[in-house]
């Protein structure tokens, strides 16, 4: 779980950063810190989902989620276009997936 993690903030929050003040929804500072703690909001709950049956449905329904919730958290935050902001988290996650998947 930590590696994971580890990768995980290692691809999201730059992007996240990047994303949010190109977007001009969040300054520099706290776009690293939005990015950040979307993960680590999300990240033990994906975990916790798939510990006791592992499988690629599960997989994809619980990334689903985090998109989800990771926009949500966004929304609240940013109080700017929803859509936007679920654009936002799903390139985000579908970077640190694909990355995810081509390491291992």
């Amino acid at each position: 779980m930590i590696p994971a993690l580890l990768l995980t903030l290692a691809v999201e929050v730059p992007l996240y950063a990047l994303a949010l003040t190109a977007l001009r929804l969040a300054a520099w500072r706290r776009a690293v810190l939005l990015g950040a703690a979307v993960n680590l909001l999300t990240h033990p709950l994906l975990w916790w989902f798939l510990a006791p049956r592992p499988s690629a449905g599960r997989f994809w329904a619980a990334e689903a989620a985090v998109v989800v919730a990771e926009a949500a958290v966004l929304l609240a935050a940013c109080r700017r276009d929803p859509a936007l902001l679920l654009v936002t988290s799903l390139g985000a996650n579908a970077t640190s997936v694909l990355i995810g998947l081509l390491l291992l």
